[in-house]
């Protein structure tokens, strides 16, 4: 069978409706490079927990870091030549400088991450230990992924940020866009079918249960500069199921959002909110503590 008219239709069709990776000069940012990079910054996280270690620490850690500076560097001048007309030397000087801080922030990561372990063994009785927490709960991997993204999207790169936390989303099933703000001592308990939203904010010491959606309502492109999902202050617990959705809801500080409720409204400090069986109403109930 003769292929050369359908592969030259093939062929056009990248020039007429787009769609293909660079084939001449600096190709996009790969997927699979950055999961070998997100890979390479879970060892220097948490090392010895993921791949064995043979040696001297320091020696080790120190041939990780110059490892993920290198691929950071490449893979970040990948995506800053994809979005912008920069030149290819500005690109690169912008990439090793983003990479640097990166790494110079990785102490402040693990300190922040140390909160995440211990609010989610503080607050899921069937943690056996922080090491568990580490090599098996979704959440927690979710959260780490999240938290190396959220610094790549505050420094403006493009298209890595997301991919990270979509292969997160892809391992996990938990969806976290890398633009949200979320707090320390951030716990998801199972967490399956959880969406975090882009300009969600949550407060310290949130617990999310699995199935909860914090998004927007339905909006135009115009609004993609708008906070459009929700804030949860600090103390908040909302079980499985919820959702809740847009820019000016606000779950006060200290309440309890029952499971399977919807809410597009502001919830008042210290209140449990959820459904009345009886009624099948959604009730706000303030709270005597």
């Amino acid at each position: 069978m003769n292929n050369n008219k359908s592969i030259q239709a093939i062929l056009k069709s990248y020039k007429v409706i787009g769609g293909a990776n660079h084939t001449e000069g600096l190709n996009l940012p790969s997927r699979q490079s950055v999961h070998y990079i997100l890979d390479l910054i879970r060892t220097i996280l948490f090392p010895g927990f993921f791949e064995p270690l043979t040696g001297h620490l320091e020696n080790i850690i120190t041939q990780k870091v110059l490892e993920l500076q290198e691929k950071l560097t490449l893979e970040i001048t990948k995506s800053l030549m994809a979005e912008s007309a920069i030149h290819k030397d500005q690109a690169q000087q912008k990439a090793e400088d983003i990479s640097a801080r990166f790494i110079n922030q990785i102490p402040s990561i693990r300190r922040i991450l140390k909160t995440d372990i211990q609010a989610t063994f503080d607050g899921d009785p069937a943690a056996k230990s922080e090491q568990e927490i580490i090599l098996s709960y979704p959440g927690f991997q979710a959260i780490s992924v999240f938290r190396t993204a959220h610094f790549f999207y505050q420094e403006n790169v493009p298209l890595i940020p997301r991919i990270m936390t979509e292969i997160a989303h892809s391992e996990t099933g938990i969806d976290i866009n890398p633009g949200a703000t979320i707090g320390e001592r951030f716990c998801i308990d199972h967490g399956t079918g959880i969406v975090i939203g882009e300009t969600s904010h949550i407060g310290n010491n949130v617990k999310l249960y699995q199935g909860v959606t914090l998004g927007a309502l339905s909006v135009q492109k115009s609004s993609a500069q708008t906070k459009r999902h929700p804030t949860i202050e600090d103390n908040v617990t909302v079980y499985a199921h919820a959702t809740i959705l847009g820019g000016d809801t606000i779950i006060g500080e200290g309440s309890t959002i029952g499971g399977n409720i919807w809410l597009i409204q502001s919830i008042p400090a210290h209140s449990k909110t959820y459904i009345s069986t009886a009624q099948q109403k959604v009730t706000v109930r303030k709270s005597n503590s």
